[in-house]
């Protein structure tokens, strides 16, 4: 992970979190997708509850390994878990919404820490796919969701910068740091 303690209060695309916060945020999600799919379930707490404590890097790091370890049994794929509010899909239809949010975050932190992203493209294809079919509505979208409402890109626009800009972000954005 490139982002050193100095990044910490950086703002981010995410016009609500500092890099620590989103940081705290994927923490969280990648301990509620690990209980979720290990138990089928987990409660809120869990999903918003991440700690970052004085090693960050850390922390991102131990969450990641507790996913990829309660999917680890590719055989159970097919079986069902709950996702937030979201509701109760199959482990590997989750597995989507987990790497969609791993790639636009990721373009989160490398965007406010100004360093290059450039993600494997059948990963952003899967993730615009799955953007694309998320409802744009005032009652699912804006402050307090999971995504803001939808920007306009050119026709000419980058599947990344078209993912982006389904889940609200401007493909253009520069840290007011810089």
């Amino acid at each position: 992970m490139q982002v050193r303690p100095e990044h910490l209060w950086f703002p981010t695309p995410c016009p609500d979190w500092t890099v620590r916060g989103l940081l705290r945020h994927i923490v969280s999600e990648n301990e509620g997708f690990a209980a979720a799919a290990r138990d089928g379930s987990a409660p809120v707490q869990t999903w918003t509850g991440g700690r970052l404590g004085d090693n960050p890097a850390g922390a991102y790091r131990r969450s990641n390994v507790r996913v990829a370890e309660a999917f680890a049994d590719g055989g159970a794929l097919d079986q069902p878990m709950e996702v937030r509010e979201f509701g109760t899909f199959p482990r590997r239809v989750a597995l989507t919404f987990r790497q969609l949010d791993c790639v636009v975050h990721a373009w989160d932190l490398a965007r406010a820490i100004d360093t290059p992203y450039d993600p494997p493209q059948d990963m952003v294809e899967m993730a615009l796919t799955l953007a694309r079919r998320i409802p744009d509505t005032e009652a699912s979208r804006g402050p307090g969701a999971a995504f803001e409402r939808s920007l306009k890109v050119p026709g000419d626009a980058t599947d990344l910068a078209t993912l982006l800009a389904l889940l609200g972000r401007n493909p253009d954005w520069i840290s007011p740091l810089d």
